[in-house]
């Protein structure tokens, strides 16, 4: 039997997240920064990456993916375990490689960059062993990382992102309200969050009929378990006067979006609901500093005052948000754009971030447990635009 190293399998029909009008723009835009940095491919390597630029989201599960885009070509390269769905779901050619022999993928990549020339490669996600058979293989002039450069262009959204986002967050709002509706004193984390991410999934389908249906999640803690942002659901059983943190999080074309909300079962305490309402006056703050012009650091720092000035800055446990686009728990991220002291990005129109202060009270401490609130902004010429829907705060969110 003759077993080629890669060959194409195309059936079916191509279906995109976006009209192929946007992702020919994507790929316009990063072949003009390659030409200002003489580079002639790019072998793309990450989930985030090759889902951006061609709109295939791959499924690793141990084995190795690309997308290479030269001055004429963008071509996915995938296992042939996954038959002509790439091709289905990507926009351009896609090879498929075979496992008959060790490191097909390398060989075809090889058969459209060539070798010799100067390429671009992901330094934060390639792997020594990967990267050491690239230059084996493909034999680059040089190579230069370009990570930083596509995480730039992530970070600005166009239009038809922006709208794929704000259908998102209209799905998490779905989430919250079945999870309002589920809680009560009694039931189990994770009877709760399964309610939310049910609902998701269905409105997901709804919205979107000719989407693939994965990753949508919810993480929803009581107690102790509020502690941590990204705590797993457990078995624990709500009671009353629990602080609970909702948190769903759909994901549509590798696109995912956040609600998050602190609650409470039944009843709320006077310490409790102090540390509370601080928490939503920061965020209040927060949403208001979120403007075109104002850089990350700075207004973090007006937070952090604001915090500091009510002796609870002591408690914050991580940035006061990040951005939005093709990313998840498990991969993507788009670290230029985030609410830390040290990251001095300026705010742009176009670009879509959250605002998610966190105060984490220790046990033992009066009102202790984890507040959180979070909602997505759209940053506009003179301002911003709040997409997350679902109320924040004690009036709406003591529950059960």
């Amino acid at each position: 039997m003759d077993r080629p190293e890669y060959y194409r399998f195309h059936q079916g029909e191509k279906t995109l997240p976006f009209a192929p009008q946007e992702y020919e723009k994507r790929l316009t835009k990063l072949r003009a920064n390659m030409a200002d940095d003489g580079i002639e491919a790019c072998v793309l390597t990450s989930m985030h990456n090759v889902a951006y630029y061609s709109g295939f989201l791959y499924c690793a599960f141990g084995r190795p993916y690309a997308l290479v885009v030269t001055p004429t070509d963008a071509v996915t390269i995938s296992a042939g375990i996954d038959a002509a769905q790439p091709w289905r779901r990507s926009y351009g050619d896609n090879i498929t490689y075979t496992d008959w022999q060790r490191n097909n993928y390398w060989r075809a990549i090889l058969s459209v960059t060539g070798t010799g020339g100067t390429l671009g490669y992901e330094a934060d996600h390639l792997t020594l062993a990967q990267k050491l058979l690239l230059d084996g293989f493909l034999s680059p002039a040089s190579t230069v990382d370009v990570a930083p450069m596509t995480m730039g262009q992530r970070m600005h959204k166009s239009a038809a992102e922006i709208g794929l986002i704000r259908a998102c967050a209209q799905v998490a709002d779905v989430g919250g309200f079945a999870i309002k509706d589920a809680i009560k004193a009694g039931t189990r984390e994770i009877d709760v969050a399964m309610a939310g991410r049910d609902a998701m999934e269905l409105e997901i389908a709804r919205r979107f009929p000719d989407a693939e249906y994965r990753d949508t999640w919810v993480w929803f803690q009581s107690g102790i378990n509020t502690d941590g942002a990204h705590n797993p659901v457990t078995s624990r059983v709500l009671r009353a006067g629990d602080i609970l943190s909702l948190n769903t999080f759909p994901m549509i074309s590798g696109y995912y979006t956040a609600l998050e909300r602190t609650m409470f079962v039944e009843t709320v305490d006077a310490e409790s609901l102090k540390i509370w309402e601080a928490n939503v006056a920061a965020h209040e703050l927060g949403i208001n500093l979120l403007k075109p012009g104002a850089s990350c650091a700075a207004i973090t720092d007006e937070i952090n005052t604001f915090f500091a000035e009510r002796d609870l800055l002591k408690y914050r446990t991580f940035g006061y948000g990040h951005s939005f686009g093709i990313l998840s728990h498990y991969y993507g991220r788009e670290a230029g754009l985030e609410l830390r002291e040290d990251i001095d990005t300026v705010l742009e129109p176009g670009m879509v971030i959250s605002m998610e202060p966190m105060l984490t009270v220790p046990e033992g401490t009066p009102g202790a447990g984890g507040y959180r609130e979070h909602d997505i902004l759209v940053i506009t010429e003179d301002g911003n635009d709040n997409i997350t829907g679902f109320p924040y705060g004690p009036d709406f969110n003591v529950v059960g």
